[in-house]
């Protein structure tokens, strides 16, 4: 594994509510969410270092969920997922 670093990160309240809100949707920790993120935005500049983990422990599945979920591909009225249904 990974040398793991700690820092401080200072963030305004709604968007640390809302990062925490996504975290909490897909049962992620929110340092868990933050890395997921950090790797994806890295992934998606090509500037993750060669060799590096594209997914930080997360399956193969919730990398695809969540990359259908950025490019508005999930919600096409298919989803049975759990968290999509709403209770009456």
């Amino acid at each position: 594994m990974a040398e793991r670093k700690s820092f401080l990160l200072r963030i305004d309240r709604g968007t640390l509510d809302a990062v925490q809100r996504w975290a909490n949707d897909d049962l992620r920790s929110l340092n868990g969410q933050i890395e997921f993120l950090l790797r994806r935005a890295l992934q998606d500049s090509a500037r993750l270092p060669k060799g590096a983990s594209t997914n930080s422990g997360a399956s193969n599945v919730e990398v695809a969920e969540a990359d259908a979920d950025l490019s508005g591909d999930a919600d096409d009225g298919t989803n049975t997922d759990a968290r999509d249904t709403k209770s009456e």
